[in-house]
Protein backbone atom coordinates (compact mmCIF):
# COMPACT_ATOMS: atom_id res chain seq x y z
CA UNK A 1 0.00 0.00 0.00
CA UNK A 2 1.41 3.18 -0.81
CA UNK A 3 -0.20 6.92 -0.32
CA UNK A 4 0.13 9.64 -2.45
CA UNK A 5 -0.95 13.62 -2.12
CA UNK A 6 -2.05 15.18 -4.89
CA UNK A 7 -4.25 18.53 -5.92
CA UNK A 8 -6.70 16.69 -8.15
CA UNK A 9 -7.87 13.21 -8.33
CA UNK A 10 -10.15 12.36 -11.30
CA UNK A 11 -12.11 9.36 -11.15
CA UNK A 12 -12.54 7.98 -14.44
CA UNK A 13 -10.66 8.81 -18.17
CA UNK A 14 -13.55 9.20 -19.98
CA UNK A 15 -14.10 12.08 -22.10
CA UNK A 16 -15.06 14.33 -19.30
CA UNK A 17 -12.05 13.02 -16.74
CA UNK A 18 -9.60 13.03 -18.70
CA UNK A 19 -10.07 16.08 -20.18
CA UNK A 20 -10.17 17.56 -17.07
CA UNK A 21 -6.50 16.10 -15.83
CA UNK A 22 -5.38 17.26 -18.68
CA UNK A 23 -6.34 21.02 -18.07
CA UNK A 24 -5.77 20.59 -14.12
CA UNK A 25 -2.01 19.50 -15.34
CA UNK A 26 -2.06 22.57 -17.77
CA UNK A 27 -2.78 25.03 -15.02
CA UNK A 28 0.02 23.46 -12.96
CA UNK A 29 -1.90 21.19 -10.59
CA UNK A 30 -0.41 18.09 -9.32
CA UNK A 31 -2.56 15.84 -10.91
CA UNK A 32 -3.71 11.61 -10.75
CA UNK A 33 -6.55 9.97 -12.61
CA UNK A 34 -8.06 6.58 -11.81
CA UNK A 35 -9.79 4.45 -14.38
CA UNK A 36 -11.16 0.97 -13.91
CA UNK A 37 -10.94 -0.44 -17.65
CA UNK A 38 -9.96 1.90 -20.84
CA UNK A 39 -8.59 5.33 -20.94
CA UNK A 40 -10.80 6.89 -22.99
CA UNK A 41 -14.01 5.32 -21.25
CA UNK A 42 -17.21 4.06 -22.67
CA UNK A 43 -17.07 7.22 -25.21
CA UNK A 44 -13.49 6.32 -26.86
CA UNK A 45 -13.69 2.34 -26.30
CA UNK A 46 -17.55 1.42 -26.95
CA UNK A 47 -19.40 4.63 -27.86
CA UNK A 48 -19.20 7.45 -29.85
CA UNK A 49 -15.43 6.68 -31.89
CA UNK A 50 -16.16 3.09 -32.57
CA UNK A 51 -19.71 3.71 -33.65
CA UNK A 52 -19.31 6.37 -36.20
CA UNK A 53 -16.92 3.86 -37.77
CA UNK A 54 -18.82 1.31 -38.25
CA UNK A 55 -21.62 4.09 -39.49
CA UNK A 56 -19.03 5.56 -42.10
CA UNK A 57 -18.59 1.68 -43.36
CA UNK A 58 -21.88 1.40 -43.66
CA UNK A 59 -22.33 4.73 -45.27
CA UNK A 60 -19.89 3.90 -48.17
CA UNK A 61 -21.03 0.56 -48.72
CA UNK A 62 -24.69 2.85 -49.48
CA UNK A 63 -22.58 4.75 -51.79
CA UNK A 64 -20.69 1.91 -53.45
CA UNK A 65 -24.88 0.44 -53.88
CA UNK A 66 -25.55 3.92 -55.68
CA UNK A 67 -22.57 4.14 -58.24
CA UNK A 68 -24.69 3.81 -61.22
CA UNK A 69 -25.88 7.49 -59.76
CA UNK A 70 -22.61 9.09 -60.31
CA UNK A 71 -21.55 7.39 -63.84
CA UNK A 72 -19.58 4.76 -62.30
CA UNK A 73 -19.40 1.37 -62.45
CA UNK A 74 -19.28 -1.36 -59.29
CA UNK A 75 -20.40 -4.99 -59.57
CA UNK A 76 -20.72 -7.49 -56.73
CA UNK A 77 -20.66 -5.40 -54.04
CA UNK A 78 -20.68 -6.73 -50.72
CA UNK A 79 -18.77 -6.81 -46.76
CA UNK A 80 -17.07 -8.71 -44.47
CA UNK A 81 -18.60 -7.62 -41.35
CA UNK A 82 -15.72 -9.17 -39.00
CA UNK A 83 -13.38 -6.66 -40.90
CA UNK A 84 -15.49 -4.02 -40.82
CA UNK A 85 -15.99 -4.38 -36.82
CA UNK A 86 -12.04 -5.12 -36.99
CA UNK A 87 -11.50 -1.60 -38.40
CA UNK A 88 -13.90 -0.35 -35.66
CA UNK A 89 -11.53 -1.64 -33.05
CA UNK A 90 -8.66 -0.83 -34.60
CA UNK A 91 -9.54 2.88 -34.66
CA UNK A 92 -10.89 2.58 -31.08
CA UNK A 93 -7.55 1.13 -29.83
CA UNK A 94 -5.88 3.59 -31.62
CA UNK A 95 -7.26 6.47 -29.82
CA UNK A 96 -7.22 5.06 -26.15
CA UNK A 97 -3.54 4.67 -27.15
CA UNK A 98 -2.85 8.03 -27.48
CA UNK A 99 -5.08 9.26 -24.40
CA UNK A 100 -2.11 7.04 -22.43
CA UNK A 101 0.39 9.01 -24.17
CA UNK A 102 -1.28 12.35 -23.36
CA UNK A 103 -1.55 10.95 -19.54
CA UNK A 104 2.20 10.84 -19.66
CA UNK A 105 3.00 14.64 -21.41
CA UNK A 106 1.28 15.97 -19.13
CA UNK A 107 2.50 14.22 -16.53
CA UNK A 108 -0.18 12.57 -14.91
CA UNK A 109 -0.23 10.05 -12.69
CA UNK A 110 -2.29 7.03 -14.21
CA UNK A 111 -4.06 4.74 -11.35
CA UNK A 112 -5.43 1.40 -12.74
CA UNK A 113 -8.15 -0.16 -10.25
CA UNK A 114 -11.18 0.36 -8.87
CA UNK A 115 -11.84 3.56 -6.82
CA UNK A 116 -13.54 4.24 -3.79
CA UNK A 117 -14.49 7.36 -2.17
CA UNK A 118 -13.53 6.20 2.21
CA UNK A 119 -13.66 9.50 3.42
CA UNK A 120 -13.72 13.26 2.13
CA UNK A 121 -9.98 14.07 -0.17
CA UNK A 122 -9.36 10.51 -0.20
CA UNK A 123 -10.16 7.76 -3.07
CA UNK A 124 -8.62 4.78 -2.61
CA UNK A 125 -7.88 2.38 -5.46
CA UNK A 126 -8.21 -1.25 -5.38
CA UNK A 127 -5.48 -2.57 -8.15
CA UNK A 128 -3.69 -5.55 -9.41
CA UNK A 129 -1.15 -5.24 -7.22
CA UNK A 130 -2.72 -4.08 -4.34
CA UNK A 131 -4.54 -0.96 -3.34
CA UNK A 132 -3.01 2.61 -3.32
CA UNK A 133 -4.22 5.14 -0.89
CA UNK A 134 -5.07 8.96 -2.34
CA UNK A 135 -5.68 12.22 -0.96
CA UNK A 136 -6.33 15.23 -2.44
CA UNK A 137 -8.22 18.52 -1.53
CA UNK A 138 -10.00 18.59 -5.00
CA UNK A 139 -11.62 15.28 -6.20
CA UNK A 140 -13.74 15.04 -10.00
CA UNK A 141 -15.99 12.52 -10.64
CA UNK A 142 -16.21 11.04 -13.73
CA UNK A 143 -17.40 7.41 -13.51
CA UNK A 144 -20.34 7.95 -16.99
CA UNK A 145 -22.45 5.85 -17.17
CA UNK A 146 -23.91 2.28 -18.37
CA UNK A 147 -27.07 1.20 -20.69
CA UNK A 148 -29.74 0.55 -18.77
CA UNK A 149 -31.85 -3.18 -18.95
CA UNK A 150 -35.16 -2.76 -17.92
CA UNK A 151 -36.78 -6.81 -16.04
CA UNK A 152 -37.50 -9.10 -19.05
CA UNK A 153 -35.36 -7.04 -21.56
CA UNK A 154 -31.78 -8.10 -20.07
CA UNK A 155 -29.01 -8.28 -22.19
CA UNK A 156 -27.19 -12.26 -22.74
CA UNK A 157 -24.76 -11.06 -25.52
CA UNK A 158 -26.50 -13.65 -28.12
CA UNK A 159 -29.92 -13.18 -28.74
CA UNK A 160 -30.24 -9.62 -26.94
CA UNK A 161 -27.68 -7.08 -27.19
CA UNK A 162 -26.84 -3.50 -25.24
CA UNK A 163 -24.83 -1.66 -27.65
CA UNK A 164 -21.41 -3.11 -26.63
CA UNK A 165 -22.64 -6.57 -27.87
CA UNK A 166 -24.33 -4.24 -31.24
CA UNK A 167 -20.30 -2.73 -31.51
CA UNK A 168 -18.30 -6.38 -32.05
CA UNK A 169 -21.47 -8.72 -33.14
CA UNK A 170 -21.65 -12.48 -32.89
CA UNK A 171 -23.38 -12.30 -36.04
CA UNK A 172 -24.89 -9.86 -39.01
CA UNK A 173 -28.55 -10.56 -37.64
CA UNK A 174 -31.40 -10.76 -40.49
CA UNK A 175 -34.44 -9.68 -38.17
CA UNK A 176 -33.65 -7.13 -35.89
CA UNK A 177 -36.01 -5.54 -33.63
CA UNK A 178 -34.14 -1.83 -31.82
CA UNK A 179 -35.85 -1.39 -28.77
CA UNK A 180 -35.67 2.45 -28.11
CA UNK A 181 -35.06 5.31 -30.94
CA UNK A 182 -32.86 7.55 -29.28
CA UNK A 183 -29.36 8.17 -30.62
CA UNK A 184 -27.97 4.63 -29.31
CA UNK A 185 -31.42 2.88 -31.14
CA UNK A 186 -31.37 4.50 -33.87
CA UNK A 187 -27.34 4.72 -35.02
CA UNK A 188 -27.33 1.01 -35.08
CA UNK A 189 -30.45 0.76 -36.67
CA UNK A 190 -29.51 2.79 -39.86
CA UNK A 191 -26.20 0.60 -39.90
CA UNK A 192 -27.09 -2.67 -39.61
CA UNK A 193 -30.46 -1.81 -41.99
CA UNK A 194 -27.78 -0.51 -44.14
CA UNK A 195 -26.04 -3.49 -44.29
CA UNK A 196 -29.25 -6.03 -45.16
CA UNK A 197 -31.09 -6.31 -41.75
CA UNK A 198 -34.64 -5.77 -41.62
CA UNK A 199 -34.45 -3.65 -39.10
CA UNK A 200 -37.98 -2.96 -36.67
CA UNK A 201 -37.72 0.24 -34.26
CA UNK A 202 -39.98 -0.05 -31.08
CA UNK A 203 -40.37 3.53 -29.53
CA UNK A 204 -42.71 4.17 -26.15
CA UNK A 205 -43.05 7.79 -27.21
CA UNK A 206 -45.14 9.35 -29.86
CA UNK A 207 -42.11 9.72 -32.28
CA UNK A 208 -38.45 8.68 -33.32
CA UNK A 209 -35.98 10.84 -32.28
CA UNK A 210 -38.34 12.51 -29.27
CA UNK A 211 -35.31 14.92 -27.80
CA UNK A 212 -35.58 16.41 -31.05
CA UNK A 213 -38.00 18.60 -32.57
CA UNK A 214 -40.93 17.46 -34.06
CA UNK A 215 -40.86 18.40 -37.39
CA UNK A 216 -37.13 16.98 -38.21
CA UNK A 217 -38.20 13.26 -36.02
CA UNK A 218 -41.11 13.58 -38.25
CA UNK A 219 -39.04 13.94 -41.45
CA UNK A 220 -36.12 11.59 -40.53
CA UNK A 221 -38.92 8.46 -39.78
CA UNK A 222 -39.77 9.26 -43.49
CA UNK A 223 -36.70 8.71 -44.31
CA UNK A 224 -36.23 5.69 -42.45
CA UNK A 225 -39.25 4.22 -43.58
CA UNK A 226 -38.31 4.86 -47.09
CA UNK A 227 -34.81 3.01 -46.39
CA UNK A 228 -36.93 -0.05 -45.08
CA UNK A 229 -37.05 0.36 -41.63
CA UNK A 230 -40.32 -0.51 -39.61
CA UNK A 231 -40.98 2.12 -37.25
CA UNK A 232 -43.63 1.48 -34.22
CA UNK A 233 -44.26 4.34 -32.01
CA UNK A 234 -46.57 5.01 -28.59
CA UNK A 235 -45.46 0.97 -28.22
CA UNK A 236 -43.56 -1.26 -25.72
CA UNK A 237 -41.94 -4.25 -25.53
CA UNK A 238 -43.65 -5.92 -22.96
CA UNK A 239 -41.20 -8.96 -22.51
CA UNK A 240 -38.92 -11.41 -24.75
CA UNK A 241 -39.39 -14.92 -24.92
CA UNK A 242 -35.91 -16.63 -25.84
CA UNK A 243 -35.82 -19.62 -27.80
CA UNK A 244 -32.58 -21.54 -29.93
CA UNK A 245 -31.86 -18.57 -32.52
CA UNK A 246 -35.04 -16.84 -32.17
CA UNK A 247 -36.76 -14.28 -30.09
CA UNK A 248 -40.11 -13.54 -29.55
CA UNK A 249 -40.96 -9.81 -28.62
CA UNK A 250 -44.40 -9.12 -27.01
CA UNK A 251 -45.34 -5.52 -28.16
CA UNK A 252 -47.98 -3.52 -26.82
CA UNK A 253 -49.47 -1.01 -29.49
CA UNK A 254 -52.87 0.70 -28.74
CA UNK A 255 -53.51 -1.56 -25.26
CA UNK A 256 -53.06 -4.70 -27.48
CA UNK A 257 -49.66 -6.93 -27.46
CA UNK A 258 -48.60 -8.54 -30.64
CA UNK A 259 -45.83 -10.99 -31.14
CA UNK A 260 -43.36 -10.64 -33.34
CA UNK A 261 -40.18 -13.13 -33.96
CA UNK A 262 -36.24 -11.68 -34.51
CA UNK A 263 -33.34 -13.18 -34.58
CA UNK A 264 -31.65 -10.14 -32.66
CA UNK A 265 -32.79 -7.76 -30.17
CA UNK A 266 -30.43 -4.81 -29.04
CA UNK A 267 -31.89 -2.52 -26.22
CA UNK A 268 -31.46 0.85 -26.26
CA UNK A 269 -33.55 2.22 -23.72
CA UNK A 270 -31.22 4.73 -21.73
CA UNK A 271 -28.71 5.20 -19.70
CA UNK A 272 -27.54 4.63 -15.60
CA UNK A 273 -25.09 6.17 -13.80
CA UNK A 274 -22.18 4.42 -12.45
CA UNK A 275 -22.82 5.65 -8.99
CA UNK A 276 -22.78 2.94 -6.92
CA UNK A 277 -20.06 1.66 -4.09
CA UNK A 278 -17.92 4.61 -4.38
CA UNK A 279 -19.03 5.12 -0.80
CA UNK A 280 -21.25 9.09 -2.15
CA UNK A 281 -23.96 8.56 0.33
CA UNK A 282 -22.13 8.18 3.16
CA UNK A 283 -20.04 11.41 2.35
CA UNK A 284 -23.35 13.49 1.84
CA UNK A 285 -23.60 13.16 -1.62
CA UNK A 286 -27.14 13.49 -3.54
CA UNK A 287 -28.17 11.08 -6.11
CA UNK A 288 -31.34 11.55 -8.31
CA UNK A 289 -31.93 8.57 -10.04
CA UNK A 290 -28.66 7.16 -10.32
CA UNK A 291 -27.28 10.72 -11.04
CA UNK A 292 -25.36 13.15 -9.05
CA UNK A 293 -27.01 16.51 -8.10
CA UNK A 294 -24.99 19.23 -9.07
CA UNK A 295 -24.53 23.12 -9.46
CA UNK A 296 -24.12 24.89 -12.79
CA UNK A 297 -20.29 24.54 -11.70
CA UNK A 298 -20.74 20.78 -11.27
CA UNK A 299 -20.09 21.30 -7.40
CA UNK A 300 -22.08 18.45 -5.50
CA UNK A 301 -22.21 20.46 -2.13
CA UNK A 302 -19.40 18.07 -0.72
CA UNK A 303 -16.35 20.62 -0.40
CA UNK A 304 -13.76 19.57 -2.87
CA UNK A 305 -16.14 17.03 -4.86
CA UNK A 306 -17.57 17.84 -7.98
CA UNK A 307 -19.28 15.57 -10.77
CA UNK A 308 -19.45 15.49 -14.11
CA UNK A 309 -20.54 14.23 -17.77
CA UNK A 310 -23.03 11.46 -17.29
CA UNK A 311 -22.58 10.72 -13.78
CA UNK A 312 -23.82 14.19 -13.52
CA UNK A 313 -27.19 14.24 -15.41
CA UNK A 314 -28.40 15.28 -18.77
CA UNK A 315 -27.74 15.78 -21.73
CA UNK A 316 -25.07 12.58 -21.76
CA UNK A 317 -23.08 13.66 -24.34
CA UNK A 318 -19.10 13.36 -24.35
CA UNK A 319 -18.68 17.12 -25.48
CA UNK A 320 -20.37 18.27 -22.72
CA UNK A 321 -18.28 16.42 -20.26
CA UNK A 322 -15.41 17.61 -21.82
CA UNK A 323 -15.82 21.19 -21.51
CA UNK A 324 -17.44 20.27 -18.02
CA UNK A 325 -13.77 18.96 -17.15
CA UNK A 326 -11.96 21.91 -18.36
CA UNK A 327 -14.26 24.42 -16.26
CA UNK A 328 -13.69 22.59 -12.87
CA UNK A 329 -10.15 22.29 -13.74
CA UNK A 330 -10.00 25.78 -14.20
CA UNK A 331 -12.52 26.71 -10.82
CA UNK A 332 -10.03 24.10 -8.86
CA UNK A 333 -7.29 25.76 -10.40
CA UNK A 334 -8.27 29.70 -9.32
CA UNK A 335 -9.79 31.12 -12.78
CA UNK A 336 -13.10 32.44 -13.25
CA UNK A 337 -14.91 30.20 -16.00
CA UNK A 338 -18.33 30.85 -17.26
CA UNK A 339 -20.67 27.86 -16.17
CA UNK A 340 -21.81 25.13 -19.18
CA UNK A 341 -25.11 26.24 -20.38
CA UNK A 342 -26.93 23.13 -21.28
CA UNK A 343 -29.43 24.64 -23.92
CA UNK A 344 -26.29 25.72 -25.69
CA UNK A 345 -24.82 21.97 -26.52
CA UNK A 346 -25.24 20.53 -29.52
CA UNK A 347 -26.66 17.25 -29.83
CA UNK A 348 -25.68 14.80 -32.73
CA UNK A 349 -27.22 11.76 -33.98
CA UNK A 350 -24.89 9.58 -37.25
CA UNK A 351 -28.04 7.74 -38.58
CA UNK A 352 -28.88 8.29 -42.28
CA UNK A 353 -29.83 11.03 -42.72
CA UNK A 354 -27.77 12.73 -40.08
CA UNK A 355 -29.68 14.91 -37.15
CA UNK A 356 -28.49 17.76 -35.07
CA UNK A 357 -29.69 20.51 -33.11
CA UNK A 358 -29.00 23.02 -30.46
CA UNK A 359 -31.07 25.00 -28.63
CA UNK A 360 -35.10 25.45 -28.19
CA UNK A 361 -37.48 23.05 -30.45
CA UNK A 362 -40.34 25.26 -31.89
CA UNK A 363 -42.20 23.51 -28.76
CA UNK A 364 -40.08 24.21 -26.61
CA UNK A 365 -39.84 27.99 -26.95
CA UNK A 366 -43.67 28.16 -27.34
CA UNK A 367 -44.12 26.75 -24.25
CA UNK A 368 -41.44 29.33 -22.80
CA UNK A 369 -43.26 32.66 -23.74
CA UNK A 370 -41.24 33.46 -26.46
CA UNK A 371 -43.32 35.18 -29.59
CA UNK A 372 -41.29 33.57 -32.65
CA UNK A 373 -40.33 33.61 -35.89
CA UNK A 374 -39.31 30.30 -37.84
CA UNK A 375 -37.69 29.35 -40.78
CA UNK A 376 -36.81 26.34 -42.95
CA UNK A 377 -35.09 25.59 -46.17
CA UNK A 378 -35.24 22.53 -47.92
CA UNK A 379 -31.67 20.51 -49.20
CA UNK A 380 -33.54 20.41 -52.64
CA UNK A 381 -32.58 23.82 -52.80
CA UNK A 382 -28.70 23.62 -52.41
CA UNK A 383 -26.80 23.23 -55.20
CA UNK A 384 -24.06 21.57 -53.42
CA UNK A 385 -26.44 18.70 -51.96
CA UNK A 386 -28.27 18.02 -55.33
CA UNK A 387 -24.79 17.62 -56.58
CA UNK A 388 -23.48 15.43 -53.60
CA UNK A 389 -26.38 13.36 -53.89
CA UNK A 390 -28.23 13.90 -51.05
CA UNK A 391 -31.36 16.26 -51.71
CA UNK A 392 -33.08 14.88 -48.81
CA UNK A 393 -32.97 17.07 -45.84
CA UNK A 394 -34.26 20.58 -43.67
CA UNK A 395 -32.92 23.33 -42.16
CA UNK A 396 -35.33 24.95 -39.64
CA UNK A 397 -34.64 27.78 -37.56
CA UNK A 398 -35.93 29.50 -34.73
CA UNK A 399 -35.59 33.46 -33.10
CA UNK A 400 -37.06 35.18 -30.59
CA UNK A 401 -39.83 37.62 -32.70
CA UNK A 402 -38.52 40.53 -29.92
CA UNK A 403 -35.23 40.78 -30.21
CA UNK A 404 -33.95 38.61 -32.80
CA UNK A 405 -32.03 35.80 -30.67
CA UNK A 406 -31.18 32.63 -32.07
CA UNK A 407 -33.48 30.24 -30.17
CA UNK A 408 -32.56 27.20 -31.81
CA UNK A 409 -31.74 25.34 -34.85
CA UNK A 410 -32.14 22.06 -36.07
CA UNK A 411 -31.14 20.14 -38.74
CA UNK A 412 -31.91 16.28 -40.69
CA UNK A 413 -29.83 15.57 -43.92
CA UNK A 414 -26.24 15.09 -45.10
CA UNK A 415 -23.47 16.15 -43.13
CA UNK A 416 -25.66 18.29 -40.47
CA UNK A 417 -23.70 17.05 -37.81
CA UNK A 418 -21.07 19.01 -39.07
CA UNK A 419 -22.93 21.96 -40.00
CA UNK A 420 -24.51 22.32 -36.45
CA UNK A 421 -21.56 24.10 -34.73
CA UNK A 422 -22.06 27.43 -37.12
CA UNK A 423 -25.54 28.00 -34.86
CA UNK A 424 -23.97 26.72 -31.73
CA UNK A 425 -21.13 29.55 -32.41
CA UNK A 426 -23.96 31.87 -33.50
CA UNK A 427 -25.90 31.16 -29.66
CA UNK A 428 -23.02 31.39 -28.11
CA UNK A 429 -21.78 35.05 -29.47
CA UNK A 430 -25.74 35.74 -28.95
CA UNK A 431 -25.93 36.28 -32.86
CA UNK A 432 -28.84 38.07 -34.05
CA UNK A 433 -31.18 37.23 -37.32
CA UNK A 434 -29.53 40.61 -38.43
CA UNK A 435 -25.72 39.13 -37.93
CA UNK A 436 -26.53 36.06 -39.21
CA UNK A 437 -28.41 37.95 -42.90
CA UNK A 438 -25.42 39.66 -43.24
CA UNK A 439 -22.87 36.99 -43.20
CA UNK A 440 -21.40 35.75 -46.39
CA UNK A 441 -21.60 32.25 -47.01
CA UNK A 442 -19.20 30.41 -49.42
CA UNK A 443 -20.86 28.92 -52.50
CA UNK A 444 -21.64 26.34 -52.86
CA UNK A 445 -21.50 24.88 -49.77
CA UNK A 446 -24.50 23.00 -47.92
CA UNK A 447 -23.89 26.21 -45.32
CA UNK A 448 -25.86 28.08 -47.25
CA UNK A 449 -28.79 26.16 -46.38
CA UNK A 450 -28.11 27.81 -42.77
CA UNK A 451 -28.55 31.58 -44.01
CA UNK A 452 -31.38 30.92 -46.62
CA UNK A 453 -32.96 29.57 -43.02
CA UNK A 454 -32.41 32.28 -41.55
CA UNK A 455 -33.80 34.66 -44.40
CA UNK A 456 -37.05 32.54 -44.69
CA UNK A 457 -37.81 33.08 -40.87
CA UNK A 458 -37.98 37.16 -42.15
CA UNK A 459 -39.62 36.99 -45.18
CA UNK A 460 -36.54 37.27 -47.24
CA UNK A 461 -35.45 33.47 -48.45
CA UNK A 462 -34.01 34.00 -52.30
CA UNK A 463 -33.94 30.14 -53.22
CA UNK A 464 -37.12 28.88 -52.45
Amino acid sequence: MTAKTFDLIVVGAGPGGYVAAIRGAQLGLNVAIVEREHMGGICLNWGCIPTKALLRSSEVFHLMQRAKEFGLSASKIDYDLDAVVKRSRGVANQLSGGISHLMKKNKIAVFMGEATLPAKGKVSVKGEKGTDELTAKNIVLATGARARELPGLEADGKLVWTYKHALNPPHMPKKLLVIGSGAIGIEFASFYNTLGADTTVVEVMDRVLPVEDAEISGFAKKQFVKQGMKIMEKAMVKKLDRAKGKVTAHIEVNGKVEKQEFDTVISAVGIVGNVENLGLEALGVKLDRTHVTVDEYCRTGVDGLFAIGDIAGAPWLAHKASHEGVMVAELIAGKKPHAVRPESIAGCTYCHPQVASVGYTEAKAKELGYEIKVGRFPFIGNGKAIALGEPEGMVKTVFDAKTGELLGAHMVGAEVTELIQGYVVGRQLETTEEDLMQTVFPHPTLSEMMHESVLDAYGQVIHM
